[in-house]
């Protein structure tokens, strides 16, 4: 075959190409038919493989005319690709008015867990305190030692431990953060530390994975009274102004005098019964307990280096998912945890 006749040939595969992109009227006919010409094994391709059998000069010349129709192809291949998207589109469009109201996605919303951090975080900055954070993973000393109970002591045994290593645990309380916040400062110290808390305990008011708040005010001239204070307004803050509060002698190893704090029920407001009976939340009471606290161990002073004639201090902490519930009239601790977005939905 001479070097005119394949040069001919390639120039009569721009007509048939181009009579055959008008025929596909869909991107999958458009496709096949970019095979057919432009394909590895297409009909460019095979015209193209027999320039090796054409002399020198004759396959320069069919070379360039082959390169030549490539791109003319091409050029024809990418109109017809851009005229059936743009078909595609006014279809599309036809149909769409701007007018209807859109769809708007299902809005998010923070955790109740959350939500309630924030708000008793918040109550307790507009009483002076500032917040700390620190490690969830803690050792020994931080976690027991310098809060008053050393090894053997009866009361670790109330903190069901998640050890680690005989001297690293997942902290049983945020009171750690206390502790390295004493010793990194001198008094006046009012912090709160919120975070994850870790026990080996599971039921219908208890998992192996909490959120504690825990507070700390240390100065000169400190008392019980300050405390008692401080708690009432918290209190009301969170729960209501005309929330009853009250004071029960405890026992805590770290605080010495303590205390737990009631309020009057949430649910029977503090009467005990409802209209359907005892009141099931505060079982006939008419107050539910809400947090522990007291005045500060001298024990706890003297491991970070306090001068206890000097200073004293008083510390509380509450449990966020305890204050939740009481909040919202939650019965079952596992539903904040089981990321069920009707219950969630609801905050």
């Amino acid at each position: 075959m001479s070097g005119l006749s394949l040069v001919a040939e390639l120039e009569g595969l721009v007509e048939a190409c181009a009579a055959r992109l008008d025929r596909a009227l869909a991107l999958e006919e458009l496709e096949a038919a970019r095979v057919e010409f432009l394909g590895r094994k297409g009909q460019l391709a095979a015209v193209m493989s027999r320039l090796p059998g054409l002399d020198p000069d004759a396959r320069r010349e069919a070379g360039k005319a082959a390169n030549a129709v490539k791109e003319r192809l091409t050029a024809l291949y990418d109109a017809r690709l851009a005229d059936l998207n743009r078909a595609a589109m006014d279809v599309a469009l036809a149909g769409f008015d701007p007018t209807v109201p859109g769809y708007a996605p299902a809005a998010g919303s923070l955790h109740p867990v959350t939500l309630v951090t924030a708000e008793i975080c918040k109550a307790l900055e507009e009483l002076g305190f500032s917040i700390v954070t620190g490690p969830e993973i803690e050792t020994d000393y931080y976690n027991f030692e310098a809060l008053n109970m050393p090894p053997e002591h009866p009361a670790r045994d109330m903190q069901d431990t998640l050890y680690i290593s005989d001297s690293i645990v997942l902290r049983t309380h945020t009171s750690p953060l206390q502790i390295r916040t004493m010793l990194a400062n001198k008094p006046p110290v009012a912090v709160i530390a919120p975070g994850k808390v870790y026990r080996r305990d599971s039921d219908l008011t208890h998992t192996p994975m909490f959120h504690q708040i825990e507070g700390l005010l240390v100065d000169e001239g400190v008392s019980m009274a300050d405390l008692r204070g401080t708690l009432t307004a918290f209190v009301r803050r969170i729960f209501g102004p005309k929330t009853n509060v009250r004071f029960r002698p405890s026992f805590f190893p770290f605080t010495e005098p303590s205390a737990e704090v009631d309020i009057s029920c949430v649910l029977c407001g503090g009467k005990g019964s409802t209209a359907s009976g005892p009141c099931r939340v505060c079982k006939g009471t008419g107050f539910v307990e809400i947090l522990g606290c007291g005045m500060v161990d001298p024990n706890v002073f003297d491991a970070v280096g306090y001068d206890t004639e000097r200073y004293t201090g008083f510390a509380f902490g509450m449990g966020v998912e305890r204050v939740t519930m009481l909040k919202y009239g939650i019965g079952d601790l596992r539903m904040f945890f089981e990321n069920d977005i009707r219950f969630l939905s609801q905050f």
